[in-house]
C-alpha cells in the first residue's frame, strides 16, 4: 500500500467537501464534459466552475484537456483507494469502541436488574 502525505489526503478530501464538486465527479463518472457543460448543468458562472474544476484536477481527481477553445474534463486515474483505507481504519476503530461500550451498557443493565431496579 502506498502512503499518501498528509498534503494528499487534505487536498483529496477538501475536494470532496464541497457538493458542487461531488456533482461533478459523479457527472464525469456517466461522461466526458466541458467546462461549460459543467458551469450550465450546475447553474453556474463558467468562472466558478474553473475554480472547482481546479481543486478537483490539484488532488488528481479530475483531468482536462484543451481542444481548440474548449476544456474538456474527465475523470483522473486515482480512485481514491488510500483516502477508502484510512476511512475503513477508522470506521474499525469506531465500530470497535462502540462494541465495547455496547457490552458495558448490557453489563450496567443487569446488574440493576439484579439489584431490583429498572
Amino acid at each position: 500500500m502506498v502512503k499518501y502525505s498528509q498534503a494528499q489526503y487534505d487536498a483529496s478530501f477538501g475536494a470532496l467537501s464541497d457538493a458542487t464538486r461531488r456533482g461533478v465527479l459523479e457527472q464525469l463518472g456517466r461522461a466526458d464534459a466541458s467546462i461549460t457543460a459543467l458551469a450550465e448543468r450546475f447553474h453556474m458562472t463558467l468562472a466558478g466552475m474553473q475554480k472547482h474544476v481546479g481543486i478537483l484536477e490539484r488532488a488528481g481527481l479530475v483531468i482536462t484537456e484543451k481542444v481548440g477553445r474548449v476544456r474538456t474534463c474527465r475523470l483522473g486515474k486515482r480512485a481514491l483507494e488510500e483516502e477508502a483505507a484510512w476511512i475503513e481504519s477508522y470506521r474499525q476503530l469506531w465500530a470497535t469502541r462502540f462494541d465495547e461500550l455496547d457490552i458495558v451498557v448490557e453489563e450496567m443493565k443487569r446488574k440493576e436488574k439484579a439489584d431490583g431496579r429498572n
